[in-house]
């Protein structure tokens, strides 16, 4: 089990302010991995969704999950700073409750089916330990150097 910082993950992940959405790594093993987001009242989406109520975007509570679930793909690839991790599909997401400002996310992923191009994985986000969403996601590596590829390029089913 090991952790990581914000400036361990952005070594991992091509993300930045404001799409980042992972500030530590509590936990990591071969096939499992834990992150939080810490989730601030300036955090620039909150402005539109809602003004009077602010509410996290599930979509963006998914992105969180597959950027936690990114570093667990990149860390066990030697030539990690060559290559993208994209996310492929979103398969079965389910939204159990609101997130707000002043919540911690806490994101589990786990891999369910690793191939050398692709990986899938099944993930929860919880809030003082309630799950608050839930989703299967695949995700595909691609070179850096060809990462303009059409979204078309066939995947490699997952089993």
């Amino acid at each position: 089990m090991a952790t990581m910082d914000i400036h361990e993950i952005r070594d991992y992940l091509p993300h930045r302010y404001p799409m980042l959405l992972v500030d530590r790594i509590v936990e990591i093993e071969a096939d499992r991995i834990v992150g939080v987001k810490n989730v601030s009242a300036n955090e620039p989406f909150f402005s539109g969704h809602f003004p009077d109520y602010p509410v996290m975007p599930g979509v963006l509570i998914v992105e969180a999950m597959a950027q936690t679930g990114g570093v667990l793909v990149l860390k066990s690839i030697p030539d990690r700073h060559s290559k993208l991790v994209l996310l492929a599909s979103v398969e079965e997401a389910k939204f159990r409750g609101p997130v707000v400002p002043g919540d911690q996310l806490v994101i589990e992923m786990a891999i369910t089916t690793k191939k050398a191009r692709a990986a899938k994985m099944k993930g929860t986000a919880k809030v003082d330990g309630k799950v608050v969403a839930e989703a299967t996601l695949m995700c595909v590596l691609t070179d850096k150097a060809t990462e303009k590829k059409s979204v078309e390029e066939p995947v490699t089913q997952l089993a």
